[in-house]
């Protein structure tokens, strides 16, 4: 007999070779017919493999994240049986599992390939999946599997077994469809009730861009049609509030060729919007104790070389730039952090001088792939709200708590409310990409998890994850569409303070290390507006607009009431225009709820002759009117309420 412990503790025997499909059906029929997959110790396995000794047993469903990508992946090989099926002669890359979907690289040879032909595979794919083709798993000897994909001359196939080992070989088969993977999947294709197709683009064989183009086909399936039909809605909405879309009709954003790809320029309103998430979070940083800074766009090579980045990602950054003088070489600056450190540097520290919390909007550079580059959320050029706390040991786990409590007044004020975290961790196993000795890292990496509870976060614990200096906690944000964004980073470190030979004199007259803690609640300030942008549909907060009303004369006759009123409320700091185009008055206001101002003040005749203005507000309609003074009690009052700023 062994023993099967479940998520929630309970414990139960079970004979030895028991699978996790019969675990299932021991519980209940209902929870079989829903099981895709099984995590076994941490391992993802098919529903149907043996447990032969005392494990932990997670029963995996649509409902699991690793049940989902389970159904995906096993949906791109039903895909491609029936792209086999349609198109004979087919070779096939790799078809892995996405964060929604799926793809498959595939060679049609001379064949022709697009969106029109999307229909046919996917009344191919519900045919096959309604025959309910069970998918088996084969040990394959790598002979065996080299002759197999020999005969097919599927030289892709080939070229993955070549990196494998013998033993370590399995073949999964479905209908009529046999493909090299190690799996799991899930028990059989009728889980699959819905499939759509939704694009076809290039990828380079393994990414090389000197090898062969193959067709890239993006696909989805669901166990339910009702569930694709809700996707589908929200990928229209997702279309509705692109940023990119958004970006270029707000005039918040722009990109150009001449000044090259990823590098975005920041048109006057979306310079306002970026300013004003800039000031929001200083006034909050100045009320935690930060210090301001500022350091330069470049850096000596030799500074990243000591901090270990240029070791790391040199070889992916802009490269060197040569000076007049013989082997000097300078960086655009890939990270803040190592010039922070020299700013530690700069006189020596006592215990008492710690924590010193440093804070800069530093803009950093990194070298994307072009195929990479998208909008605002990937870009080559972006600020990061940066911002390092040097501690003693002693202090970590409280300065830690306290960026938690500034990462969530922050999600807080801009409309952020459904979030979890995720403790990234060292790999279990593979160590060589993390630098540091291990009782640092395992002191690190007590911290960020006592922390989360003691703040009672909801989080997940996820291996090879941590950046290679520290552990670190991510936020992940769902916005309004149901997307996960990962927003705000913590980390600890007790590397780049050793490798900068930082130090302070501690109570006892003697020199330590300080700890360090790097902190972005924004993250990367592109990306943050980008994410804002597409949460809100371009609808922001009132104290964020940068068009935070429009006044509206009705005729020429009231323009200088108009220009009057507009200079009362700039004295307030509420910002907006005045439209003295020549158009009825029901074409500005159209035309401001295009460009989502808030509020729309209206003059006219009854308005100057009573020293009052009437108000509209976005999405509300017709406010009445009302004395300047009680417009702007309201405007301010729900600023103030938003920004929880008072």
């Amino acid at each position: 007999m062994i023993k099967i412990t479940f998520p929630d503790g309970n414990i139960r025997e079970y004979n030895s070779g028991v699978t996790p499909m019969e675990v299932a059906l021991s519980i209940s029929e209902g929870l079989a017919r829903n099981v895709l997959a099984a995590k076994v110790d941490d391992q993802v396995v098919d529903a149907s493999t043996a447990i032969q000794a005392d494990a932990h047993v997670q029963l995996l469903t649509w409902n699991d994240t690793e049940g989902k990508k389970t159904f995906w992946h096993s949906s791109a090989h039903l895909m491609a049986e029936a792209l086999e099926a349609l198109y004979p002669g087919t070779k096939f890359g790799i078809g892995p599992a996405i964060e929604n979907g799926f793809y498959y690289d595939i060679d049609l040879g001379d064949k022709e390939f697009g969106s029109d032909q999307f229909k046919q595979i996917e009344d191919k794919m519900l045919e096959l999946a309604r025959q309910k083709s069970e998918y088996l798993r084969k040990p394959v000897a790598k002979a065996d599997a080299i002759a197999y994909f020999q005969e097919k001359d599927d030289e892709y196939k080939l070229e993955l077994l070549e990196g494998l080992e013998d033993g370590s070989i399995t073949f999964y088969t479905q209908g009529n469809f046999t493909d090299l993977c190690r799996g799991p999947h899930i028990p059989q294709t009728g889980f699959i009730k819905s499939v759509k197709l939704l694009s076809v683009a290039g990828a380079y064989w393994r990414g090389d861009e000197k090898r062969k183009q193959m067709t890239r086909i993006y696909a989805i399936t669901f166990p339910k049609a009702k569930e694709l039909e809700e996707y589908l809605f929200l990928l229209e909405e997702a279309k509705r509030r692109d940023h990119r879309k958004l970006g270029k009709e707000l005039e918040l954003f722009a990109f150009s060729e001449k000044v090259g790809l990823g590098l975005p320029l920041w048109l006057p309103k979306g310079t306002i919007l970026r300013e004003r998430l800039e000031n929001f979070l200083r006034r909050a940083q100045v009320r935690a104790g930060y210090s301001p800074v500022v350091t330069p766009h470049i850096g000596s090579k030799e500074l990243y070389v000591t901090s270990g980045h240029y070791a790391k990602y040199g070889k992916d950054s802009f490269q060197p730039i040569h000076t007049p003088d013989e082997g000097e070489e300078f960086l655009l600056k890939p990270m803040n952090c190592p010039h922070h450190c020299e700013i530690y540097k700069v006189k020596p520290r006592s215990y008492k001088d710690l924590p010193l919390r440093l804070a800069e909007f530093g803009t950093v550079y990194r070298y994307e792939q072009s195929g990479e580059l998208h909008g605002l959320t990937r870009v080559r050029g972006f600020t990061q709200d940066d911002a390092h706390i040097f501690c003693r040991p002693d202090q970590v786990e409280d300065e830690f708590m306290k960026v938690i409590d500034l990462v969530l007044y922050v999600f807080k004020a801009l409309g952020f409310h459904e979030f979890s975290a995720q403790v990234s961790l060292r790999d279990k196993t593979d160590r060589e990409k993390y630098i540091g000795r291990d009782e640092d890292w395992e002191k690190a990496e007590a911290a960020i998890i006592k922390s989360a509870q003691e703040k009672g976060l909801p989080y997940v614990v996820e291996y090879g994850e941590a950046a290679f200096y520290g552990p670190k906690l991510d936020f992940m944000v769902r916005d309004a569409l149901g997307r996960k964004w990962q927003l705000g980073t913590i980390q600890v470190d007790y590397q780049l303070p050793q490798r900068f030979e930082l130090e302070y004199t501690g109570s006892d007259n003697q020199k330590h290390r300080p700890v360090m803690i790097h902190r972005a609640p924004f993250g990367s300030l592109e990306r943050f507006v980008a994410i804002l942008i597409e949460n809100t549909a371009g609808n922001f907060p009132l104290w964020l607009s940068p068009d935070q009303l429009a006044v509206l004369p009705i005729s020429e006759k009231y323009e200088d009431y108009a220009n009057d009123i507009y200079l009362r409320l700039q004295e307030r700091d509420l910002r907006g225009y005045v439209d003295h185009r020549d158009e009825k008055i029901g074409r500005k206001i159209r035309d401001a709820e295009v460009s989502k101002v808030p509020f729309m003040i209206i003059v006219g005749d009854k308005e100057q002759a009573e020293g009052l203005v009437s108000i509209r507000k976005k999405g509300q309609g017709d406010l009445g009117s009302m004395t300047l003074d009680a417009f702007m009690a309201i405007a301010q009052e729900e600023i103030q309420q938003l920004t929880h700023d008072k």
